[in-house]
């Protein structure tokens, strides 16, 4: 398949600790010429392999385990079995030599595939990846460096910053705008419809979504996800926000800056949300409301009204979780203090000769 792409170009390199260490500042313990073929967690780390230690409950690995090098903090114990690169934070820099030195998934290509569709009037930049069977709609904008895996569309006169990764299976639907360095997963739909309509008698009649969906620099878009367009205004995510797989966010939602939602949340209709929030799985949110910024939100909350800043929530209806956990408490004791009522009921009837129970 490689034949049919305009060039391809690999990574071909087995790094040494000493190449490893000076990208993340870190200071060596042990033979900074060993090579490193790979890396994993330090529980599944084999032979050559590099691994990293963050909490000092796992400091045990540190005399076992046959990695070739493994990241460690400032005031980890030393080790005679592996040769160690202290760094103040050894998951960051873990994480930053998977970026960039190793190759995660499918080789990187080059090119345009021959079966790729690309009208005449999309502006297309150079170093771009176009995979097998993708289409580019007329009057397009794609930056520099993007990569555009197999079978995906991007629309009429939709616009792509610089290096944007978009997997297999996409579609950008038309008009939308991506940033610099927007990742999209596989499957996910952007500007779809928003689920809007106008009821007359026991009719309803479709409201046209004539807006758009901006994602700004370095938004990640997980597998799957849907995000509709606005109805006639924006669907817009900020900077740095993340997205797992399975979210649904509807027409007209603006998320905040570096915000982080897991899997299957979904927010209704113009919802604004801040900046830095964190929402957990199968949060839901209805519509028209306001989240202030750097909330938490444990799973499965159902967020029914606006939410002021810096607050963790949980529960249906969502609210202070303090306050819910202290009424699951009393609701686990329940059955206890039913026990105890009935009892006390049963001696009172004994007992007092004018008690009815009400």
């Amino acid at each position: 398949m490689g034949a049919h792409y305009a060039g391809r170009k690999e990574k071909i390199k087995t790094p040494t600790v000493h190449e490893i260490a000076t990208l993340v500042d870190g200071r060596i313990e042990g033979n900074e010429n060993t090579p490193v073929i790979g890396i994993a967690p330090i529980d599944q780390a084999r032979e050559g392999f590099l691994a990293f230690i963050a909490q000092a409950k796992y400091d045990s690995h540190l005399q076992s385990s046959p990695a070739a090098a493994i990241f460690v903090r400032p005031d980890s114990p030393p080790s005679k079995q592996t040769c160690l690169i202290r760094v103040d934070n050894p998951y960051l820099a873990f994480v930053r030599v998977a970026r960039e030195i190793f190759a995660i998934g499918e080789p990187q290509r080059y090119g345009v595939h021959s079966s790729a569709q690309i009208a005449e009037t999309a502006q297309i930049a150079s170093g771009l990846s176009i995979g097998v069977n993708s289409t580019i709609e007329e009057d397009t904008v794609i930056g520099e460096q993007c990569t555009i895996g197999n079978n995906s569309t991007i629309s009429k006169a939709a616009h792509l910053g610089k290096g944007c990764q978009i997997a297999n299976n996409v579609h950008i639907a038309h008009g939308v705008i991506l940033g610099d360095e927007v990742i999209v997963q596989s499957g996910a739909v952007i500007g779809s419809d928003g689920f809007g309509y106008v009821k007359d008698g026991d009719i309803y009649y479709k409201i046209p979504h004539l807006g758009t969906v901006i994602l700004e620099d370095k938004v990640e878009i997980g597998a799957n996800v849907t995000i509709d367009r606005g109805t006639f205004g924006e669907t817009r995510l900020k900077k740095g926000t993340k997205l797992d797989n399975l979210i649904h966010i509807a027409h007209n939602v603006i998320i905040g800056e570096n915000t982080v939602i897991a899997a299957q949340s979904g927010i209704s209709g113009s919802t604004e949300i801040g900046e830095s929030v964190i929402i957990a799985g199968q949060v839901g949110f209805v519509g028209h409301i306001k989240i202030g910024a750097r909330t938490t939100f444990c799973a499965q909350a159902g967020v029914t009204k606006s939410i002021p800043a810096g607050k963790i929530v949980s529960g249906y209806p969502a609210k202070d979780h303090a306050r819910a956990k202290r009424e699951e408490a009393v609701i686990r004791q329940g059955p206890e203090l039913l026990k105890r009522v009935r009892k006390i009921e049963k001696f009172l009837k004994k007992n007092v000769a004018d008690f009815d129970g009400e």
